[in-house]
């Protein structure tokens, strides 16, 4: 007889966490980075910068949406129940306290320290006279001739500013007959200039002056016969994200150049003024850009990412000890990679294992006289230029060379089209993906005929192919020659390039066709398991965790019996810890010295393990909207590695990992006494360091991941139904 249906759980507004607010306090988490005296003086400045530069890009893209649903009257309800217009002044009473914060840090202890080293932000009237005629020999030939004072006047529009360009709003008067007339004019300050200028010194000191605060100096020789009364810093962040009706347009690349010059125009959806900007001034600008108060932020320092130019300057003291990643063990001394590939699979550690190899394969890949083909995604490919050549050379070598680019990278767009037209030029295939679309999967497929048999080489990541950022981010990289996985690759590639229907695959699971389904079954299952008795767990690393279903599908577990480990680097819309509920779930997050990226999903399945690697989140953008991959890892020494490894040694980290508490607030893990400190990144540089040596001398310091009697059981379930 079958049994009945189970009746699913209904789950509350309460039972989710705002999108918005989880992703405020991830921020959070970058800026206490900034506030922790631990780390060397300049990697405190660069965390200050990035939680600036963080915050730019939340309210380009996430406030300036809220806001237009807000003001098109949408009341559409999130998961946690929020409206746009409920979620605004939550957000703004947020940001609020995290600038306070962020400006008393660099105020208080930041700026008092770098005097303290020889580095000194200097005000104008504090010059010596040595250094005001330097500035002003610097400022007459460097600075002047690109200059533009704007009026502000009935013959003269308020300019059109560009987005988070920085300015200065200048009120005058002049004489007019007997009478004075009050002028406003604006002055952008140039962006060809670094907006730090240093003053030299032969004394070994750093003394800094702004620029904006030189041009202020100057202003006279802008505005000759007027008297300057006062000028203020302001900056305007506009909406950035592209529009674009994709079934509408004949050629994409264009459409997204067009939409690239109208995001300079985007409605403005925060002005940022300084402290001493007069009331009547902040009205006048805000009454310009048609914002509210509500949109009004009042700051120190205007764009604290100018900041970022002293990180890049010298001092090497004050900074993290360089680490150079070495080659991953398994392609140390092997000078045909194709051969190491089809030993046995690899897997990569990023940014703890070089990503030189990656380039390596691609490069030898474009030379090799056995090489037919080769076929790559770029998503973003940054500033470095050997992933293109690569593939460029080997067009050239005659290969058969095809890129999907997705030119709709967001901020990377402007890279991508640059590169697209020069592989084109080159005679490489280049597609852009299926409409509607982003191609967010990593995947670079080598077809090589070796005597009577074509192999096909596959590398599968979770990162982008940008050797630049693949020095800072925590990635995973895959070689593996496994046939199917290349037949798998192979059908994607044609359904990406050609016109055919998606028809399933035998190893790769593929979004927005059958991914978000796949996670679900996989997360009932262990559910399933637990209700029978039989040994379940899920492990799960990712950057963000949003999706309803999903969220849904984790509490059923849970309430299963089902102990549930998230390692989420950014946003979490689950809360844990509820009863009932979720209690069997913890949510952690770490903040490093390097960005947290890799995605890895672990499945206990009954003492049948499934380990899968991916290049998405669980979000819906990554289930519905993006070509994603997630492929299993079918090496049980690679599993070992990755379960033993990798996510232990995560797990264990107790010194930057912190816990989310049921109340939306992560606070730091805290080991008991006895527990030794455990910094999961500074084990994973001596780790690659030491290479397979090191691996397996360190294999007790791991005792919540022994994989016996069970061959990958990862410790007792956290409670019960």
């Amino acid at each position: 007889m079958r049994e009945p249906e189970q009746t699913l759980p209904d789950f509350l507004p309460a039972h989710f966490l705002n999108r918005e607010l989880s992703w405020l306090e991830f921020n959070q988490r970058v800026l206490e980075e900034a506030l922790d005296p631990t780390h060397p003086l300049l990697e405190r400045v660069k965390f200050l910068c990035i939680a600036s530069s963080n915050l730019d890009e939340f309210f380009e893209v996430r406030v300036a949406g809220l806001k237009q649903q807000a003001e098109s009257g949408l009341v559409e309800q999130g998961p946690d129940g929020w409206t746009a217009r409920e979620t605004l002044p939550a957000i703004r009473k947020r940001v609020l306290k995290m600038i306070e914060q962020q400006y008393r840090c660099w105020h208080d202890q930041i700026m008092p320290d770098l005097a303290h080293n020889g580095i000194r932000f200097l005000a104008m009237e504090r010059l010596r006279k040595d250094d005001l005629d330097w500035l002003e020999k610097f400022y007459r030939t460097e600075v002047h001739p690109v200059l533009t004072p704007l009026a502000i006047d009935p013959a003269h529009a308020f300019p059109q500013l560009l987005n988070k360009s920085l300015n200065m709003i200048v009120s005058l008067e002049m004489k007019s007959g007997n009478r004075p007339l009050r002028h406003l004019a604006v002055v952008q300050v140039p962006r060809v200039q670094p907006r730090l200028v240093r003053l030299p010194r032969n004394d070994g000191r750093q003394d800094y002056v702004f620029l904006s605060h030189v041009i202020g100096h100057f202003l006279g020789n802008l505005f000759p016969g007027a008297q300057i009364l006062g000028y203020w810093q302001f900056r305007i962040t506009r909406n950035s994200e592209l529009y674009i009706d994709e079934e509408e347009v004949r050629n994409l690349l264009k459409a997204v150049e067009s939409e690239l010059h109208n995001r300079r125009r985007g409605a403005a959806v925060r002005l940022e003024v300084e402290r001493d900007c007069p009331p009547r001034i902040r009205s006048a600008l805000l009454d310009t850009f048609q914002l509210t108060s509500e949109d009004l932020y009042v700051v120190d320092v205007v764009n604290p990412t100018r900041l970022m130019a002293i990180y890049e300057g010298e001092r090497p003291e004050l900074k993290d000890t360089p680490y150079i990643a070495p080659i991953a063990a398994a392609l140390r001394d092997k000078a045909d990679v194709f051969a190491a590939i089809r030993e046995r699979d690899i897997l990569l550690h990023h940014p703890y294992e070089s990503f030189e190899s990656v380039v390596d394969f691609l490069e030898q890949s474009a030379t090799d006289p056995l090489v037919l083909a080769i076929k790559m995604t770029l998503y973003r490919t940054g500033g470095d230029r050997r992933i293109v050549d690569a593939l460029i050379a080997a067009a050239s070598n005659g290969k058969q060379v095809t890129a999907v680019v997705e030119l709709r990278a967001r901020f990377d767009e402007a890279n991508n089209i640059q590169w697209a037209r020069k592989l084109e030029e080159a005679g490489v295939n280049v597609a852009y993906g299926l409409v509607g679309y982003k191609i967010h999967t990593k995947m670079c497929l080598v077809v090589r005929r070796e005597g009577h048999l074509l192999r096909r080489y596959l590398h599968l990541g979770t990162g982008n192919y940008n050797a630049s950022t693949a020095r800072l981010y925590c990635d995973i990289g895959y070689f593996t020659a496994r046939p199917d996985f290349g037949e798998d690759a192979t059908n994607l590639f044609n359904l990406l390039t050609g016109v055919c229907q998606f028809s399933g695959m035998k190893k790769l699971v593929v979004a927005p066709f059958e991914l978000h389904g796949r996670v679900i079954e996989w997360i009932d299952r262990e559910a399933e398991h637990a209700r029978r008795g039989l040994p379940a767990r899920i492990l799960a690393r990712m950057n963000s965790l949003v999706d309803e279903k999903v969220i849904s599908a984790l509490y059923r577990a849970s309430m299963a019996g089902v102990k549930i480990d998230l390692i989420v680097r950014g946003i979490c819309c689950l809360r844990p810890g509820l009863p009932d509920v979720s209690r069997n779930i913890q949510v952690r997050s770490i903040v490093d010295r390097f960005l947290e990226h890799s995605r890895l999903w672990y499945f206990e399945n009954a003492c049948q393990p499934r380990v899968y690697v991916t290049s998405a989140d669980w979000m819906p953008r990554n289930f519905f909207r993006r070509i994603e991959i997630a492929f299993p890892i079918e090496d049980g020494v690679i599993v070992d590695r990755i379960v033993r490894e990798i996510l232990g040694v995560t797990l264990a980290d107790n010194t930057k990992a912190r816990i989310l508490g049921t109340d939306g607030i992560y606070r730091r893990a805290m080991g008991t006494r006895q527990d030794a400190l455990r910094r999961s990144q500074t084990e994973f540089m001596k780790l690659s360091m030491g290479g397979e040596t090191a691996r397996k001398s360190r294999g007790s310091r791991y005792p919540k991941m022994k994989l016996s009697p069970r061959p990958y059981q990862l410790g007792p379930k956290r409670g019960g139904k």
